[in-house]
């Protein structure tokens, strides 16, 4: 193994509002490939998260639109200057290959350059006021402001990528933000945070903090001096989170159930490459990633066949290594849960045709194909580098099936038919459709969110800054 694998432990400190705050009660953080202990962080107590509640609060920036996107940009170019050094972080503490983890950093790039430009771009309108008798002689303006407080709640899946999609849009809408990042991947959250106070971050205007949720949550979400939570995570937790938030802004991106829907003329080979992408990415672990595969019957057996061939080519083991396309998921309970999955799925009448073994927390990717619509493994959001394959008769029955969970993120549809495609658009109950792509197509400009019980709101630069902000009505 390269040395690199077995790094200094991190011994990382909280952040709150320009102090740095330890505990001696730790969470330690071990990669899931090694077992070896990479880094630790502090357990706070809520006392100590009311303090950096408080300390945001207290704060009044006065910092232009200008300014913030200086900063920004320049937080840009730090990132981008340690792609080696945060890449690696993130594998050391995720599990996440190389590979992957090197997008993840280019990807986070991405959000803080466009985040730079849409600090800028942050505009009302000008409403008319001849329209109504109690207007005359009036100039009407609606204006947009910063909420204030964000309190940000990130998942394990995205360590790096995930921290800049809130904290982007956040600051550049001039607002203060707390974040909490996943308890088993806190390293990368820290990281970026000396990035952000190198390029000049006011420190009054960001806090991280790392915790027990059954601790700190309460705290960081029903807060009244909390102005906004945008949370990304598991649809469970998101429904809790909701509950305890009260009247308050609140942005949620839940669960997905994404379906790659291969019509009767999809180019079958470029639907596999889609496919391999979608499936296994971050080892399957990904919101917007193909969690189901609904392909006609006529070109199912094809597809299959080129797909199973790319899906065993793929190397899977030491996430370490550069050629590693697939590393581990986030630990072993994971790995053992979509196994379990796969054993249902199988009980149902479903056939696996390549992968379904398991070493720790490293799952090999698995096509698993007749798999039956009712099955839990297609009913549920299964989080890891599996490709159920569902076959269908009609466009009308695919998209009826891909329609059935509670989920609604995002999907994708390989067709150049274009009734096929106003079908799709017309009737998927969905954020995104996207033709000739996969559900994992992302860019930081567009917006992404789902509908059902796949969340409220919408991330991407500019949507998220407008969930970020409130219209102020002004009077002449």
């Amino acid at each position: 193994m390269n040395a690199l694998v077995k790094p200094a432990v991190e011994y990382m400190k909280c952040f709150v509002a320009g102090e740095w705050l330890d505990s001696t009660d730790r969470i330690e953080v071990y990669n899931p490939y090694t077992g070896d202990l990479v880094g630790t962080a502090p357990k706070l107590s809520a006392e100590q998260v009311a303090q950096a509640v408080d300390a945001l609060a207290a704060y009044k920036p006065k910092i232009s639109a200008h300014q913030r996107g200086e900063i920004l940009f320049k937080a840009a170019q730090g990132v981008k200057a340690r792609k080696d050094e945060l890449a690696l972080g993130i594998t050391s503490e995720s599990g996440m290959s190389l590979k992957n983890s090197r997008v993840e950093v280019d990807r986070t790039v991405g959000l803080l350059l466009t985040a730079s430009e849409e600090a800028k771009r942050i505009m009302g309108e000008q409403i008319p006021s001849d329209t109504d008798s109690a207007g005359q002689n009036k100039i009407i303006l609606a204006t947009r402001f910063p909420v204030g407080v964000v309190t940000a709640i990130v998942p394990f899946n995205r360590p790096l990528n995930q921290v800049a999609m809130k904290i982007a849009p956040s600051f550049a809408a001039g607002n203060k933000t707390i974040i909490k990042p996943s308890q088993s991947v806190p390293l990368s959250a820290f990281r970026l945070l000396h990035i952000l106070l190198e390029a000049g971050m006011p420190a009054e205007m960001i806090s991280v903090v790392t915790g027990s949720s059954s601790e700190i949550g309460e705290v960081l979400v029903a807060n009244k001096k909390v102005d906004m939570v945008t949370f990304t995570g598991s649809t469970a937790v998101g429904r809790r989170l909701v509950q305890m938030a009260g009247i308050k802004r609140v942005t949620i991106e839940a669960g997905g159930n994404d379906p790659l829907i291969l019509c009767e003329d999809a180019n079958i080979d470029k639907s596999v490459e889609i496919a391999v992408v979608g499936a296994y990415r971050n080892a399957g672990q990904s919101c917007r990633g193909i969690k189901r595969i609904i392909a006609h019957a006529s070109i199912a057996d094809a597809f299959a066949q080129k797909f199973t061939e790319k899906s065993r080519a793929l190397k899977c083991g030491n996430p370490f290594d550069p050629e590693t396309d697939i590393g581990t998921l986030i630990d072993e309970k994971a790995a053992k849960g979509v196994e379990q999955a796969v054993n249902e799925a199988v009980k149902d009448g479903a056939k696996v045709l390549c992968g379904h073994e398991r070493k720790g927390a490293l799952y090999l990717p698995t096509v698993v194909d007749h798999v039956r619509r009712d099955s839990n493994m297609v009913v549920e959001e299964c989080f890891g580098p599996t490709a159920p394959i569902i076959r269908c008769k009609s466009l009308e029955e695919a998209v009826e099936i891909a329609n059935s969970t509670e989920y609604g993120l995002q999907s994708g549809v390989m067709t150049n038919n274009f009734e096929s495609i106003r079908y799709c658009i017309n009737n998927l109950n969905v954020g995104a459709v996207n033709i000739n792509e996969g559900p994992q197509f992302d860019m930081p400009n567009i917006p992404f969110g789902g509908v059902k019980q796949s969340g409220i709101g919408r991330e991407g630069i500019r949507y998220a800054i407008q969930e970020m902000t409130y219209v102020k009505t002004v009077v002449m």
